[in-house]
């Protein structure tokens, strides 16, 4: 996992977990669907988050250093 891909996880994550969030708690039609809406956002960010805690791979070694002497 790279830095590229911590990225396309977290901003995803976050803005949907932010709008869920926000609709939890300014939506007036919510009603019963808030705690789920703020479970889903809760879960989202946490999850967004959580993949930037992941490590990152060692990087790769370039070809012209692996290839045996001629």
């Amino acid at each position: 996992m790279n830095r590229t891909a911590k990225g396309i996880v977290l901003v995803p994550s976050l803005l949907l977990g932010a709008a869920f969030l926000a609709a939890g708690v300014w939506g007036e039609a919510a009603g019963s669907n808030r705690t789920l809406a703020l479970s889903l956002g809760a879960v989202l960010m946490g999850a967004g988050l959580l993949a930037q805690l992941f490590p990152e791979a060692e990087p790769e070694a370039s070809t012209r250093e692996n290839k045996p002497a001629p």
